[in-house]
């Protein structure tokens, strides 16, 4: 099969290796459909790895014993790995395990665990079923590209009587501009980038605001119905001055959530934020596997919205095209295709090299 590299700073290639076979309750998955999220970072760094890529959607080719799913089956393939029995993974929140799984040592190899790549392996209880009718490329989004946004509404109770501020305008939060307009709130967006903030206007935000602004919160508090704040906020960016900016304009009793990946210290003032100001502070990663089935209609009804926010698609033969492409910021999501028309499924003969 076909598996995506970094062969050095900002020089992709693919490699070969053979067709990972199922295992217990662990899957194969012919993958369909492979959203690009941070992986062009390493990229970018030259740094190395085995394998990029934890989004897909595609279809159960071989299984190794009954369980929940079959051969034929089309499916979303859950981002990680995980136990599958500590109290978090029976609550749905798998996301959040801490006990993980040895990959490598279980399958004897590292071929299979990540998406930008022909096949995968995936537990079965962490596929979640596409509808009929519904494409790959959209059953796709049910992980990065809608899935953040979508677990930090849940978590907040975004409805249509919310302004909602989102900071940073990437894929994930141009999937939070789609996610909140689908609930009714009204979408306040705050990026730099002008093509993604025109994006985000054409999916629907009432207003984009540049950070660079000196008066970028006087800018959105006045876009507020009383001036004094919005409803909620949630983050995308990981940037520290966009976390302060949540914080700062949103109203009194109001909520935060943080999705964007962050390794800075962000300031905080326990008296002024927390205690006075009673703000609710959420970190949001993923969504509870409860909700999937909420996803996925969701999903089913956007239409559109997911075309406009899908805005480049690649075969894997040209990942440095692709990844040039998302280190350019002119793009909204970035679907690689890991396979062409035509092209035979047996690869299972090769080495890695």
């Amino acid at each position: 099969m076909k598996h995506v590299t970094v062969l050095g700073q900002r020089r992709a290639g693919i490699i070969r290796a053979r067709k990972p076979q199922p295992k217990a309750n662990w899957v194969v998955i012919k993958a369909h459909a492979a959203p690009m999220c941070t992986e062009y970072k390493s990229f970018a760094t030259g740094a190395q790895a085995r394998g990029f890529g934890h989004e897909a959607a595609g279809e159960v080719v071989a299984v190794a014993q009954p369980g929940r799913v079959s051969i034929g089956d089309r499916v979303v393939a859950m981002p990680l790995h995980a136990c599958g029995r500590c109290r978090h993974c029976l609550a749905g929140d798998y996301i959040h395990c801490q006990d993980g799984f040895d990959f490598t040592g279980f399958h004897g190899s590292d071929f299979g665990n990540a998406t930008m790549a022909q096949y995968l392996l995936k537990q079965d209880w962490m596929l979640l079923p596409i509808p009929g009718g519904m494409s790959y490329e959209h059953a796709s989004m049910a992980c990065c590209g809608l899935g953040p946004t979508f677990g930090a509404f849940q978590a907040m109770g975004v409805d249509r009587h919310d302004t909602i501020l989102i900071t940073g305008l990437g894929p994930v939060g141009l999937g939070g501009v789609i996610n909140a307009v689908y609930r009714g709130a009204r979408v306040i967006g705050v990026d730099a980038n002008r093509y993604r903030a025109a994006l985000a206007l054409a999916l629907g935000a009432s207003a984009v605001i540049d950070p660079g602004d000196n008066d970028a919160l006087q800018q959105v508090l006045a876009l507020t119905a009383d001036g004094r704040g919005v409803d909620k906020a949630v983050d995308c960016s990981g940037v520290v001055a966009a976390h302060r900016l949540c914080i700062d304009a949103t109203r009194r009793r109001g909520k935060v959530a943080f999705v964007g990946e962050c390794a800075d210290d962000t300031p905080l003032r326990i008296s002024d934020d927390m205690i006075r100001k009673g703000l609710t502070l959420i970190g949001a990663w993923h969504y509870n596997l409860a909700d999937s089935p909420r996803l996925m209609a969701t999903i089913s009804e956007l239409g559109d919205q997911l075309d406009k926010l899908i805005t480049h698609r690649f075969p894997i033969d040209d990942i440095q095209r692709a990844w040039e492409t998302q280190l350019s910021g002119q793009c909204g999501k970035v679907i690689l295709l890991p396979w062409t028309e035509g092209e035979s499924d047996d690869c299972t003969t090769r080495e890695p090299v």
